[in-house]
């Protein structure tokens, strides 16, 4: 038994539910999070006293948080993985004109629940688990977004599920390195077309098969960063069977270049500088 301690988010299907069985053959203890309560439960008794279900709408703080201090607790206080991978398409769409009104006549708010679930929810659970994660015996984790070739590419389809996905690259690459000296590897994974829960089973039917990326490229990226520690703030897109490290553009000058790698002591003086 290796005696890890995961959290897995959107955990009862698809790529999360992949990822908590390959742990579990591998001796971790994993805290399954997932909407759907009635699959976690049957799901977690079919894997055993290896892992517990926590039924959890990642975009409750306090729920989400209740699941953290759960996990710490069973996992025997500790947590040595979060896997930040609930995620939803959008749920209405910025391009398409079907607006409803109130009672002034004014267009009611644009429903932004993909950029709660896929973005807000990942920054307050990365927020949770380095609360636990510096109380570890061993100070340190590793932090494993799932982002998706949507935060590479447009997604003109799902223009808000594409904005949040690409938020989460910036995220990682922004966040790794000051959570590296913490001990704390923060990595993206960018998987291409995998059939997951997200996909309707009459569109599954359909794709063409020779672009589908099987689940075993996710668990290739998985085991990557969980035997190196030297890997973060890197994005990682999934594409067939490879895994390709892709690297930030290129600075057009050398302003650019010092404003993105050499301006950190500047702005560290001006945040700490009281506003007047």
């Amino acid at each position: 038994m290796s005696g890890l301690v995961a959290v897995i988010t959107g955990a009862s299907s698809g790529m999360g539910l992949a990822v908590t069985k390959h742990l579990v053959t591998k001796g971790w203890r994993v805290a399954m999070a997932d909407i759907d309560e009635e699959t976690g439960q049957r799901l977690s008794t079919e894997l055993g006293d290896q892992v517990i279900f926590c039924h959890t709408d990642v975009t409750s703080y306090s729920q989400q948080a209740d699941l953290f201090r759960k996990a710490f607790s069973w996992g025997g206080k500790r947590l040595d993985l979060f896997a930040a991978n609930a995620g939803i398409a959008d749920t209405q769409f910025l391009q398409q004109n079907d607006y409803s009104h109130d009672e002034n006549g004014f267009p009611l708010p644009l429903n932004l629940k993909a950029m709660d679930v896929n973005l807000n929810a990942v920054i307050q659970g990365i927020w949770l688990f380095k609360h636990y994660a510096l109380q570890n015996k061993i100070v340190g984790g590793k932090v494993v977004i799932t982002s998706s070739s949507a935060g590479l590419y447009p997604m003109e389809s799902n223009p808000i599920y594409t904005a949040s996905k690409h938020a989460l690259v910036g995220l990682a690459r922004a966040l790794g390195p000051a959570l590296h000296k913490q001990n704390i590897q923060v990595n993206a994974i960018c998987p291409a077309f995998v059939p997951t829960a997200l996909c309707p089973k009459e569109m599954l039917d359909r794709f063409p098969k020779e672009h589908i990326t099987p689940m075993s490229t996710v668990i290739k990226a998985y085991d990557t960063f969980l035997r190196d520690n030297t890997i973060y703030g890197q994005i990682v897109e999934l594409s067939l069977d490879q895994l390709y490290f892709r690297t930030k553009p290129d600075y057009p000058n050398e302003s650019q270049r010092w404003l993105g790698e050499e301006s950190a002591s500047f702005w560290e003086e001006v945040y700490k500088t009281p506003a007047l």
